[in-house]
Formats: structure tokens, sequence, C-alpha cells
């Protein structure tokens, strides 16, 4: 053990010093965070000093490390959720925290998320709190993320909160993917329809158009069509570069729709819509319930205070018709109401969810009931994705074939008549 002398500012802002024996300098620091002091400097009996780079917050000084500097990039929800659960699953073997950082840094692949946890490392060894360090890091780590790992520190069951954070984002990412993929079918399909139509037209086609050039017989108007679009293709040198110049606009569109869509009354409108439309509408509902009930019942039931919780949940809602919705029921808790008034009043969840609350709130059993909502709702948008994408299936199967039987129909049809006509002669 050895002695640490130390001056550090006390919860009133007031300039306080002394001596501490610790191991480690950290051990120290963590000590006198403890004890409710922020440290500005601190060192070792009989050394030079070392300092701690104060950071101002809010009108007095708050005493954090020096750290390595923010980290660019991104990265994906999956990888964040498999380091999430991979640490976790070492602190709850009884490995430390900063070891259990030092060795996912050294086995993880993704140089981001590699610079990430260094950096992490690097400021719990310092005296950061694991929350803290996080928070430095808001393009990786949210506000639920940071919140909830502060709720588990303060409550001291990390891995737990850590396990229900990763089942969370694996949730989530799999009900994203199932959304995503049955969008995505559709359009696959489509590009495939016109790719077919450009071939057939531009090398199929003009052979049956030399056959029929030096008949006298009538060609059927469905004939006359293809033969007119395939015409077209090889006659107008310029059709491609106009075609590229519809997707350029097409683009344009898109990136100023973009653009309007991050406004106030953009967003409100967008998302309006998107809970309006036809079977897609009710899908965006059931994900939207779902995330609302799984993010405020996962926050709740890491001890995160209702109001915060309300907050993050509102900010991570996805929707700004939710939000709006979140933020009156944050509202009207403030006020010593219950939630289910305005979320009745909201217009925007069902009368199920509704009457679920009521009875969690009435029970005392509020988290769970919000968890349980979230399942039923999971499973409810899975049905409804399986659903849309076995409708989907068959409906873009029949367009592909009425467009390549269109064309084969006009190809064969003057055939047919042709041959039909030398019959009776």
């Amino acid at each position: 053990m050895a002695n640490y002398q130390y001056s550090a500012l006390n919860p009133k802002g007031e300039q306080t010093t002394g001596v501490i024996s610790a191991a480690t300098e950290s051990e120290a620091i963590q000590q006198l965070r403890t004890k409710g002091l922020y440290p500005t400097q601190i060192s070792e009996e009989g050394k030079a000093k070392g300092k701690v780079v104060p950071i101002k917050a809010k009108g007095k000084a708050k005493a954090k490390t020096v750290t390595k500097g923010k980290v660019g990039g991104s990265i994906k929800p999956k990888s964040l959720a498999m380091f999430t659960r991979q640490l976790a699953t070492l602190i709850d073997s009884g490995l430390p925290l900063l070891r259990s950082l030092t060795v996912l840094e050294k086995q993880e692949p993704n140089p981001v998320l590699r610079a990430t946890v260094s950096a992490l490392a690097e400021n719990v060894q310092g005296g950061s709190t694991f929350s803290e360090s996080l928070a430095q890091h808001p393009k990786i780590f949210n506000k639920l993320y940071v919140n909830m790992v502060k709720a588990g520190e303060l409550g001291g069951v990390l891995e737990t909160v850590l396990n229900r954070l990763s089942d969370y984002q694996e949730k989530a990412e799999k009900l994203k993917s199932k959304i995503v993929s049955a969008m995505v079918y559709p359009v696959i399909v489509m590009i495939i329809a016109v790719g077919i139509l450009v071939f057939l037209m531009i090398f199929i086609v003009p052979k049956f158009t030399e056959m029929f050039t030096n008949t006298d017989s009538e060609l059927p108007l469905i004939s006359k069509i293809v033969f007119g679009m395939s015409e077209f293709f090889l006659s107008n040198p310029f059709w491609v570069p106009n075609v590229v110049f519809v997707f350029i606009v097409f683009g344009i569109f898109l990136f100023l729709f973009n653009l309007w869509g991050k406004t106030p009354p953009g967003r409100i409108m967008i998302d309006t819509m998107l809970l309006r439309i036809p079977i897609l509408g009710d899908i965006q509902r059931k994900s939207a319930v779902s995330r609302f009930s799984r993010t405020l019942g996962t926050l709740v039931t890491s001890g995160v205070p209702i109001l915060q919780a309300l907050n993050i949940t509102r900010d991570t809602a996805g929707n700004v018709i939710i939000s709006r919705a979140i933020e009156k029921v944050h509202e009207a808790v403030k006020e010593g109401e219950t939630i289910v008034t305005p979320l009745q009043a909201s217009g925007v969840f069902p009368n199920m969810v509704i009457s679920m609350v009521d009875v969690g709130e009435e029970t005392g059993q509020l988290p769970e009931m919000l968890l349980k909502i979230a399942d039923v709702y999971d499973d409810e948008v899975d049905n409804a994705v399986t659903a849309l994408t076995s409708i989907l299936e068959p409906i873009m199967i029949v367009i592909l074939a009425l467009i390549v039987g269109a064309v084969v129909f006009a190809l064969f049809l003057p055939l047919i008549k042709m041959i039909s006509t030398m019959g009776n002669q």
C-alpha cells in the first residue's frame, strides 16, 4: 500500500486536500469517487505530481481522467450486441471489468470497435466509471445503452443489465431484418423482370421482326406494341443514357425527399403516412409498440427511474407520432397521474396494450407486463411479415410470368396465324 496526496472537489464544489492509502493510483481515485469527491490532482508521496484533468459541467468542475480521444466511425448493431453479450459473460464468470475489456479488445476483429474498447479500457483504468466511458462514444453507445449500464453499476448488477441489453439488441435487430427482407423481395423481383424484358427486346424479338417483315398479313395489336418497343431499343442508341438520366433524377428526388423528411413538418407527415399505409402501416404500428414496450420495460427493470426511462424511450421511439404520445405520458407521470390515461388519449396504442399496462400498474408489475407486451407484438410483427411475404411471392411471380408471357404471346401469335392461313390455303 502507498500513500497518495490529493486535491479534490466535494459535492458543493469546495476544494479539499488530504492523503489516502491505496495499492495503485487508479484505486485511490476510485476510493475518492466512492466518497463523493472529484479529484483534480493526485500523486504518490515523494513523486512528481500527476494530473487529473478537470472538465467543467454545469457550473462546477468534475474530475475526468485523460482519454485517448474520440474514436470515429460506427459499428453494426449485430457487432454491438455480440460485444455486449461477450462482456456480460466474462463479468458473470468473475472476471473484473477492466480485464474483460482487455480480453475483448485483443479478440475483436472490427477495427472501430477494437479502438473503442481500447479507449474504454484506458478510461476505466484511469478511474472513470464504465457508464462515463461509454458516454464519450455517443455514435456507438446511445442513451439507452449508457443509462442502463449506469443503473447496473449503481445496483451492482452490471452483468444482468448487459445480458438484458444484448437480448434487447438481438430481438430489435431480428425484427428489423425481417421487415427489411420483406420490403427487399419485391424490389429484387421487379429488377429481374425489367432485366428479362430488356434482354428479350434486344436479342430475341428482332429475330421474329425480320421473319414477319415481308408478310402481307396484319399483325395483332400486341405484336405491334412489342415489335415497336424492340425497334425503339435498337434504333434509339440514346435510351441507355436516358435511363441513366432518369435514375439520376430519381436519386436527386430521393435525396431531397430525405432532407425534407428530416425537418419537423416532413418527419410528422412521413411518420403519419407510414402508420396509415394499408398492411405496411399495421406492421409499422406493431413494431413501434413493441419497441416502446421493450425499451421502457428493459429500462425500468434495470433500475432506471420511470421519468428518465420515458425520456430515453421517447428519443429511441423511431416515429414522431409515437414520440409525441410518450411525451404526453411523461408529462402525466410527472404530474402524478397514471400511464394509462395519456396512452389511451393518444389514439396510437391498441386497446390490448392499454389494458395490459393498466393491469401492470394495478398489480405493481408494470415492467414485467411491458416485456410481455413486447414479446406479444414481436410475434405479431413476425406473423404479419411472414404473411406479407407469402402474399407477395405469388403476386410477384404472376407479374413476372405475365410480362414474359405477354412477350412470348406477341411473338408466336403472328406465327400461329400465318400457319393457320397456310393450312386453309
